[in-house]
């Protein structure tokens, strides 16, 4: 128990040590990534607006039935890197919400950086 308590109170410390140095205006929103055991999502936000202006997950259309593997993550950030170019926006500020930048987490920023956008 204490060892889950502990993994939380990690991440919220990473997390909140991140979010103090990074926000996202309109001209360079923020590329903000969560993960679940099971899914992935993916938004893009104007902080200075507080809204989202671009979102992605494993739950919608033709997204849906991505698993939570690296391979589906790339996929999942090409899918987000094209909605972006969509909506004019080519770069951005990518928040790892405190998970470390590997596996997954990198996966969904390479591929939007394959789709065309820049961190």
């Amino acid at each position: 128990m204490n060892r889950v308590i502990d993994k939380r109170k990690k991440l919220a410390r990473r997390k909140h040590h991140i979010r103090k140095n990074i926000s996202g205006t309109a001209s360079k929103p923020r590329m903000s990534v969560f993960r679940s055991n099971s899914h992935m999502y993916v938004q893009v936000i104007d902080d200075v607006a507080g809204c989202t202006l671009v979102s992605a997950s494993s739950l919608e259309g033709e997204l849906k039935g991505l698993k939570n593997t690296v391979a589906d993550a790339a996929k999942l950030g090409e899918a987000v890197g094209k909605r972006m170019l969509e909506k004019n926006i080519d770069t951005c500020v990518f928040d790892r919400n405190g998970y470390l930048f590997h596996g997954i987490v990198k996966s969904i920023a390479d591929g939007a950086r394959k789709a065309g956008v820049k961190f």
